[in-house]
C-alpha cells in the first residue's frame, strides 16, 4: 500500500458534552465530557486506523494540551511525527442539545507562529514526507502560518514525487487562485466554500461539476472534490466528471464526516483504486461517520454495510 503522511499544524483535543437543553443564563448540567484528538490531519489519520490502514501523523503539539493529544494518539496506535508548536495546542468543544439534537461548536484559535516556525516545519515535513506517497495537508492553518503554505509546501516535498491532497478553506483556499504554483494533486472543498469561491450558488450537480472542471482548467489541481452534503459528493479531472451518492441515514452528528471522506478516499487510492471507485469509497465514509455521535469517525464495518448504497454515476 502506498505511504500515507498526514499534516495539522493546529491540532485540538475536542471535547463533546450534552445537554437537556442548551440555553443562556442558566447554568447547564452536561454529561461527562467525552476526548478525542482532533484537527482535520489527526481526524484523517484516527479515520485510516479504523478502516484498518496505516499513516504517520505529523503534527505540531505544544504544553500539556500538546502532550495529552500525543498521550492519545499512542493509545489509539497511531504512528507520530511530532513538532513542537510555538505554543499550547488548543482545545475545542462541541456541545450538543439532547432535546433538539442541535450542535453547538466553539473552536479556538491555537497559538500563533512565526516564520521561523514555518520554515522549519516546512522542512521537517520535507524530511518526513514518503517516497511516491500521499501527503495529506488537513484542517485549518494557525495564526501567523501564511496562505501561502500549501505552495510552499508542495516546493518542499516535490522531491519525494508525492501526491498532495489539501483539505483546506478560508484565506489559503482563496490563494489558491492566485498562487503562481498550483500545488495539488487532489483539492476538496465543502459546499459553502465552493459556493463562496465561486461567488454564486451551485444548486444542482451540474453547477458543482462544471465549478470543480474550471478549477481543474485553470491548474488549481488535478481532480477537484466538492461536498454537497447529504446529496453526496462531485469530482472532476480534466477527463470526466462523477458523482458519488450519499447513502440515506439518519444523521447523529455531523463532526468529522469530511475527514472521514478524506479518509476513506485516500485510503481507497493508496491501495489502487480508481478515482471514481475512491469517490464511493470516500461518500460511504462520510456517510457512515455521521450515524456515529459526539466526534467519533467512520468504521470499517459500517463503511462497508453502506458503499451498495452509494453509487458512482458520470455527469
Amino acid at each position: 500500500m502506498t505511504s500515507i503522511l498526514t499534516i495539522t499544524l493546529n491540532p485540538t483535543v475536542d471535547l463533546s458534552i450534552e445537554a437537556d437543553t442548551v440555553t443562556p443564563e442558566r447554568k447547564l448540567r452536561c454529561t461527562r465530557p467525552l476526548t478525542d484528538p482532533g484537527g482535520g490531519g489527526l481526524n484523517v489519520s484516527r479515520a485510516i486506523s479504523s478502516l484498518g490502514g496505516n499513516s504517520t501523523a505529523f503534527v505540531a503539539l505544544g504544553g500539556t494540551t500538546g502532550d495529552k493529544v500525543m498521550r492519545l494518539l499512542a493509545e489509539a496506535g497511531i504512528g507520530l511525527f511530532p513538532f513542537p508548536a510555538p505554543g499550547e495546542t488548543r482545545m475545542s468543544l462541541t456541545a450538543t442539545d439532547q432535546t433538539t439534537g442541535e450542535q453547538y461548536r466553539f473552536v479556538m484559535p491555537g497559538p500563533d507562529w512565526g516564520p521561523a516556525d514555518v520554515n522549519k516545519a516546512l522542512s521537517r515535513i520535507a524530511r518526513a514526507a514518503p517516497e511516491g506517497g500521499i501527503v495529506v495537508l488537513s484542517g485549518s492553518q494557525p495564526p501567523g502560518v501564511p496562505d501561502d503554505f500549501p505552495a510552499r509546501l508542495a516546493t518542499r516535498i516535490s522531491r519525494t514525487r508525492a501526491q498532495l491532497f489539501l483539505d483546506t478553506s478560508g484565506k489559503a483556499l482563496h490563494n489558491l487562485l492566485s498562487a503562481e504554483a498550483k500545488p495539488a494533486d487532489v483539492l476538496r472543498m465543502d459546499e459553502l466554500e465552493a459556493e463562496e469561491l465561486a461567488g454564486r450558488t451551485l444548486p444542482e450537480r451540474t453547477d458543482s461539476a462544471d465549478f470543480a472542471q474550471e478549477l481543474v482548467t485553470r491548474g488549481l489541481a488535478h481532480a477537484v472534490i466538492l461536498a454537497r452534503g447529504a446529496d453526496g459528493n462531485v469530482l472532476a479531472t480534466r477527463e470526466g466528471r462523477w458523482f458519488a451518492k450519499a447513502a440515506p441515514v439518519k444523521v447523529v452528528s455531523k463532526v468529522g464526516a469530511g475527514d472521514s471522506f478524506v479518509a476513506a478516499f485516500t485510503l481507497a487510492l493508496a491501495r489502487g483504486k480508481s478515482l471514481p471507485e475512491a469517490l464511493r469509497h470516500g461518500a460511504a465514509g462520510a456517510s457512515a461517520a455521521v450515524t456515529t455521535p459526539a466526534t467519533d469517525l467512520c468504521s470499517s464495518a459500517m463503511v462497508r454495510k453502506l458503499l451498495p448504497q452509494c453509487p458512482v454515476e458520470a455527469l
